[in-house]
């Protein structure tokens, strides 16, 4: 190989690690942690669903399945995504729940019908992560849940079929059922003193579950649509294993990039005259 035709290999090969790593940073700029729904610090109220700075605030795709449950035909639940958002001002959360939902049960007409319905589950002690399934004895978890006829309950449970009602009007639900779409905003305080009532805190992250009952699906209780256990950023930074892996992939390449380029170095030195044979 020719020193012309060696430099230009090694232009080409310097050109594509730099189109590797220009390629990659954006990724590092825009992806988050696994499981993580962005929580920005807003000043205007989002209680209303249709808030304009909800337009402002990143959603995430949350997919759901059917929660384990000895009810018949448990697994055929009808919800499988939910658009998650989620903000916080000085002194309220707001969580934003979006699904697609072409009728809007709203009452109970008879013993077969069930109106529809949301949850947001977090955990009471929130230096641990509770069991997925309402919690357990020892790690118990709050439980928002509405219902399209207008009810809205705040629930203490320590696992399945062990829910009890928590007292106080700190809890607000504003809904909105258009185009064949369910949009319901959760706000609570922040701090409280409440016994058994999670302290939401800038302290540290916030475990968030999700729940979604569709009431024509005969869905109710335990027949349900669920989500695995998300967080919410409240706490100091930012980090966790999938930006560490990030980071750890693009010095890779980086490395990768400059061994490659050394190697066709070396081999353009030894193929000039007085060089080393290969």
């Amino acid at each position: 190989m020719s020193d012309h035709d060696g430099a230009k290999h090694s232009v080409i090969l310097l050109a594509a690690a730099l189109l590797i790593v220009a390629a990659a940073a954006p990724l590092l700029v825009e992806a988050r942690p696994a499981r993580e729904i962005p929580a920005p610090t807003v000043e205007e109220n989002l209680s209303g669903p249709d808030a304009p700075g909800w337009e402002e605030v990143p959603a995430a795709d949350v997919p759901l399945s059917a929660a384990p449950s000895g009810l018949p035909n448990y697994q055929q639940v009808s919800v499988r995504t939910v658009d998650v958002q989620a903000a916080r001002s000085e002194s309220r959360l707001y969580v934003r729940m979006q699904w697609n939902d072409g009728d809007a049960n709203t009452r109970i007409d008879n013993l077969r019908s069930f109106v529809d319905g949301a949850a947001v589950q977090i955990p009471v002690n929130t230096s641990t992560q509770p069991a997925i399934a309402m919690g357990s004895e020892r790690n118990l978890v709050n439980v928002w849940y509405w219902h399209a006829d207008g009810r809205t309950e705040e629930l203490l449970a320590g696992g399945q079929g062990s829910t009890t009602a928590l007292s106080g009007e700190g809890l607000e639900t504003y809904a909105r059922h258009e185009d064949g779409k369910w949009t319901i905003v959760f706000s609570r305080p922040m701090d409280t003193d409440a016994a058994n009532r999670t302290a939401i805190t800038d302290d540290a992250d916030l475990d968030v579950a999700f729940a979604v009952f569709n009431g024509s699906n005969m869905e109710r209780a335990g027949r349900k649509s669920v989500s695995a256990w998300y967080y919410l950023p409240l706490g100091p930074g930012q980090s966790g294993a999938p930006f560490e892996t990030l980071l750890w992939a693009i010095a890779g390449l980086a490395i990768v990039a400059v061994v490659l380029v050394t190697i066709q170095g070396v081999r353009r030195a030894r193929g000039r005259p007085g060089g080393e044979e290969s």
